[in-house]
């Protein structure tokens, strides 16, 4: 089963980057990664309550990962987790 998932960067600092995430530009989550302590939130759930939340975050947890330990710390303005 392939699976995407859209992430658009909303805001980052020295300690922090949030992005919204999602199947689409029209539902998304939002998340926050914390560049200190490597620790993920989530600052709200998807707008479309019959979607699968935990799945969308932890994708988004995963491509966020590679851009602060793989990528060294770049985080685009927008990227994608695709499977």
């Amino acid at each position: 089963m392939a699976s995407y998932v859209l992430l658009l960067k909303e805001h980052e600092d020295d300690e922090t980057v949030v992005y919204r995430y999602g199947p689409n530009e029209d539902v998304m989550g939002k998340i926050e990664l914390n560049k200190i302590t490597k620790m993920f939130s989530e600052l709200e759930a998807l707008s479309d309550p019959n979607l699968p939340n935990q799945f969308y975050f932890d994708r988004a947890a995963q491509r966020l990962a590679v851009c602060l330990i793989k990528e060294g710390g770049i985080f685009p303005d927008k990227t994608a987790f695709e499977s």
